[in-house]
């Protein structure tokens, strides 16, 4: 792998957790823009670091990968005034950790997929979740 695949994945894997953060941002959640940028670029550096050792490390460190960003995604949850807060936040950092690795791997359709599959969960499920709620 050249230099340039390397920058370009590291861009690409920082550019779609920013996707994500965006939409986060914009609703005024626990983590945003910055966060999920980081986030992406974090995984997307550990994949890449991964591919470098032999294919036993690459388990072990995409394994690592998961079990940190819960440990992340656990401080965004909270309870507060009997509800829970912050869950779809910490599962949208914690795919947003996936969509990362991927990059970082070489995997870009799946990547790009689950980008457009986060933005679309995030922003169209709402509006069904309010209408469901209406009828209850």
């Amino acid at each position: 792998m050249d230099y340039l695949e390397i920058i370009y994945r590291l861009f690409l894997g920082s550019a779609l957790g920013a996707l994500i953060g965006v939409e986060r941002s914009f609703f005024k959640k626990q983590a945003g823009l910055r966060t999920f940028a980081l986030v992406g670029l974090g995984a997307t550096l550990f994949s890449l670091i991964a591919a470098k050792f032999s294919p036993d490390s690459t388990t072990r460190i995409l394994a690592n990968i998961v079990l940190g960003i819960g440990f992340l995604g656990a401080g965004i949850i909270f309870y507060h005034e009997e509800k829970v807060v912050g869950a779809t936040t910490a599962a949208a950092l914690w795919t947003t950790a996936a969509i990362g690795a991927s990059v970082g791997q070489g995997f870009y359709l799946e990547a790009f997929v689950t980008t457009v599959l986060v933005l679309l969960i995030l922003s169209g499920l709402p509006i069904i979740e309010e209408k469901i709620q209406q009828h209850d």
